[in-house]
């Protein structure tokens, strides 16, 4: 599609939505932003080019029309198919080179990637892993993850495949940086729209919506006596805009014929702008003591009462490295890998964005993992584990990363 014809597709959007009546940006004192709006292509690998220009098509004049209805959108991203679907049929070196030229084709074009879970089917080998982690350890623009539980239980040789590449992405990355881009996933459906989980296995042609709303339960939360309270100001606050947005995507819908998937209402910080801190004005505690499970609870779930069609975790999302009271937390020892696992019986993620010592052992990465993948089979909800063991450091040392997106915090001895 030319650019004139996609600003007149923005135009279109634009005026449909005012004869709606829903795309008058609101007013509140706080906003959310649009963490992601993540399309789902099948991708093929002759004609794979002309399909990420068609979807980038759309996700701009996605972009544009969310902006226009006053929510910024922070990233447009692409998902394809499971791993081992898309490297059916390839030698390692071919793979190698496929991801390769992807992975410059994402740098060129300005959009982010997720490449799909590893060891998706039940009878994949742990080829698939090994060879998923020398991609990701090439082309650190790339996201992918391994599934180690679906409905039927949970795999330990996927357990420990998905240990195995975080060990090898932290010796082979500089600083251990490549885990950010993985994680181990457990009962995680199609058409999540957060990375590095997102992923589908249908025709595509889809899309779903993730918000960054951290700062709207942050603002909700400071007026709230009790926990009562709380969850009625965040299903109205949050759930006004989680509307108004699925209004313009709803109206994408018409006009593209990309089919809706839903938003994932998890309320994604970004550093300063912290879901600690936000749970930490209604309890009066430090995230991490007592009162914190029953705020996380209450968090999800009013989160899904809100009545919008929903995708991926949509729970309370705790990660460690990407929100500066988290960190601050573990760096303390208020907050503890037992603690997260715990809070991930009532909340969305799991335990995500973890630091670790870079001496910990696979068999200990195992474990951690294999507890997760427990919880997401017993509960029957969406659980990921991404864990960051830096090499070279450990207990009591801090974390050095340079990326925008995380914040440094200091190393904590496991038992």
């Amino acid at each position: 599609m030319s650019r004139s014809r996609r600003s007149t597709l923005v135009s279109l959007l634009l005026a449909s939505l005012l004869a709606l009546g829903a795309a008058a940006p609101l007013h509140a004192a706080e906003k959310p932003k649009v963490r992601a709006v993540t399309a789902f292509v099948r991708i093929d690998r002759a004609s794979y080019k002309a399909q990420i220009a068609d979807a980038l098509t759309f996700l701009r004049a996605a972009k544009a029309a969310l902006e226009q209805a006053g929510y910024e959108v922070q990233s447009i991203r692409i998902a394809t198919q499971p791993f081992g679907e898309t490297v059916r049929g390839l030698s390692n070196d071919d793979a190698l080179a496929f991801f390769a030229e992807y992975a410059q084709l994402v740098k060129t074009e300005g959009f982010d990637a997720s490449i799909g879970p590893a060891m998706f089917a039940s009878n994949s080998d742990a080829h698939e892993a090994d060879l998923l982690a020398r991609v990701l350890s090439a082309n650190l623009n790339l996201n992918a993850t391994l599934t180690v539980a679906d409905e039927n239980g949970v795999r330990w040789d996927a357990v420990k495949a998905a240990a195995r590449v975080i060990k090898y992405l932290e010796a082979n990355t500089n600083g251990g940086y490549g885990n950010f881009n993985f994680a181990a996933t457990a009962v995680v459906p199609p058409h999540t729209p957060f990375f590095p989980a997102a992923y589908h296995t249908g025709p595509g042609r889809r899309f779903a919506v993730a918000l960054q709303s951290a700062n709207v339960v942050a603002e909700g939360y400071a007026a709230s006596k009790n926990l009562a309270a709380a969850r009625t100001v965040l299903e109205s606050g949050l759930g006004n805009h989680a509307r108004a947005i699925e209004s313009v995507a709803e109206e994408l819908e018409k006009q593209t014929g990309w089919k809706y998937e839903g938003i994932d209402l998890s309320p994604a910080p970004l550093k300063d702008v912290s879901i600690g801190g936000a749970i930490e004005k209604l309890t009066g505690q430090k995230f991490g003591a007592s009162g914190t499970m029953s705020a996380a609870a209450t968090t999800t779930a009013a989160l899904q009462a809100i009545p919008v069609k929903h995708a991926g975790y949509s729970g309370l999302m705790v990660p460690v490295l990407e929100d500066a009271v988290l960190a601050e937390r573990w760096s303390e020892g208020v907050l503890t890998l037992d603690a997260l696992l715990a809070y991930s019986a009532v909340c969305g993620t799991g335990i995500d964005t973890v630091p670790l010592h870079g001496d910990i052992t696979a068999e200990q990465l195992a474990r951690i993992i294999g507890d997760m993948a427990s919880l997401a089979v017993k509960w029957k909800k969406p659980l990921s584990a991404r864990l960051m063991p830096i090499p070279g450091k450990g207990p009591g040392e801090r974390t050095e990363f340079s990326d925008p997106f995380l914040v440094n915090a200091t190393l904590q001895r496991l038992p």
